[in-house]
């Protein structure tokens, strides 16, 4: 079962959900009257739940091994200044001003909990943010700082923030973050997502010079 799938499987037991939790609430013999609208209530609460979370899985991509997410390449713009241009694997890219002399990328990834995930869904991942760090601690604390948001923005709840504080009745979620790398003129790196989380790697000479010069 891929991504594309399940959100049309899981809408579709959330509307069974709904139907079933409607007749309990609807019969006109009430034994138990409490219980039986309790019952009810939570099928409805998780048939929503479910629908929103079905929402919600169309911005993120499945994995099972070590994949390429994006191409980060850079172009000086200033004194502690670059443009990067954040390539995705469906073509489309966006340029992001970065200050300082590191950048990271960020992910969001998910991972399914029992009994889903006997269904043979694997992880999935969806782009989070793009920032740059200062190198010297001062600088870090007193200029300016660039983050950008990169994800999906989610229909409703927010179920990665929500399981990520402890509340994923399916889902586990966690951050997948790359290591700050230095940003160059004309360096260009590709990354890619991995179970440990996200890795960047030189994909030019501008990139390997850079990080030998880190060293």
């Amino acid at each position: 079962m891929n991504y594309t799938l399940a959100p049309l499987v899981l809408i579709v037991f959330s509307l069974l959900l709904v139907l079933i939790g409607a007749w309990i609430l609807l019969r006109q013999k009430w034994v138990l009257q409490w219980l039986k609208g309790t019952a009810g209530l939570l099928l409805v609460v998780l048939a929503i739940y479910m629908s929103v979370f079905a929402l919600n899985l169309y911005g993120y991509k499945e994995y099972a091994q070590e994949v390429s997410v994006a191409t980060v390449s850079f172009r000086e713009s200033g004194d502690q200044s670059f443009i990067a241009t954040v390539t995705r694997t469906d073509g489309s890219s966006e340029e992001f001003r970065l200050k300082g002399d590191q950048w990271q990328l960020d992910a969001r990834i998910i991972k399914w909990k029992m009994p889903f995930s006997l269904l043979g869904l694997k992880p999935g991942y969806q782009l989070d943010r793009m920032q740059g760090r200062y190198y010297a601690l001062e600088d870090e604390r007193s200029r300016d700082r660039t983050v950008y948001s990169l994800h999906r923005d989610p229909v409703g709840l927010d179920v990665w923030l929500l399981a990520k504080k402890g509340w994923g009745l399916i889902i586990d979620a966690r951050y997948g973050s790359a290591a700050y790398l230095p940003m160059a003129d004309g360096a260009l790196f590709e990354v890619t997502v991995a179970p440990t989380g996200l890795v960047a790697r030189p994909m030019n000479g501008s990139a390997q010079k850079a990080i030998a010069g880190w060293d």
